[in-house]
This record gives C-alpha cells, structure tokens and sequence, in this order.
C-alpha cells in the first residue's frame, strides 16, 4: 500500500480501538510521540505505542474521528483531522490535531501529533489526568534527539 493507503487503514483502526490491528502498523524501532507532551514521553514499538494509546483511550466512552484533510508525498503523510472524545462522565470535547506520519515499506515508522494541550484538560472531568500518571507508563521512551 501506498503511505496516503497505510495511514487512512491506520486511522480506520485506531477509531475502531482495534488494538491488535494498530499494532500491525508499527515495527520494533518505530516511534509515536505527542508534540505537547515532547519526545521525552514517547512510545516505541508496537506494544509500547498500544500501550501508550490505551492509557488514555480505552477508558473513553466515545471516540471518533471527525473531518480531516490529507496530505502526501514521498514517504509522509499528513492529516489535518479532529478527534471527538467523551468521557463516561459526561465530559466531551473536540480535538484539532495535525498528524505526521513517516511510512516506509507499509510500516509507521515514525508518528507525531500535534495538538493544544489547554484544549483536553480544559474539558477532562476532575481526576482524570492524575489518573494518566498513575496508570501504566512502562512504554515511555526518550526519543530525545532520534525524531
């Protein structure tokens, strides 16, 4: 598949919280890492970048992907989308993201989003942001000075 092809069925299961189908989207090396958040925090490998998706996912009761423009050449992709997250308590909030994604041979090797940091904790319910550092952080890799 092409790059613009791996990133659209990437973003098809990643909606769909099909984790073993995200993991099929990474290799060993590869690395996923939020803008907001720095290199410092990043995710590398396929269970590692689940791992990292998860924490702050799997507890939502709605996540969508809303509008997005695609961009693509070469080996990069970029999405300019929004995510729409709900939580079980009743907060929701809209997401703009640009996302970049270097595709080499059908594999993500590298992911980065970009998106307002302000925007997510202005409208997540009390709590949940401790509950993000309390919760399994055996993913985070320093990708300082590799992206």
């Amino acid at each position: 598949m092409a790059p613009r092809e791996v990133a659209a069925a990437f973003w098809d299961a990643l909606y769909a919280r099909d984790w073993p189908r995200v993991r099929s989207f990474f290799g060993p090396e590869s690395i996923y890492y939020d803008v907001p958040t720095t290199p410092a925090a990043a995710a590398r490998g396929p269970e590692s970048i689940e791992a990292r998706l998860r924490l702050a996912l799997a507890g939502l009761s709605e996540y969508s992907h809303g509008d997005s423009r695609v961009v693509a050449e070469g080996d990069l992709v970029v999405t300019e989308h929004e995510e729409h997250w709900g939580w079980p308590t009743g907060e929701k909030v809209t997401l703009p993201f640009v996302s970049i994604q270097r595709v080499v041979d059908g594999v993500i090797v590298l992911w980065r989003d970009y998106w307002d940091l302000n925007t997510l904790m202005a409208a997540a319910p009390p709590g949940w942001q401790e509950s993000m550092a309390a919760g399994d952080l055996s993913w985070v890799f320093d990708a300082t000075g590799l992206v």
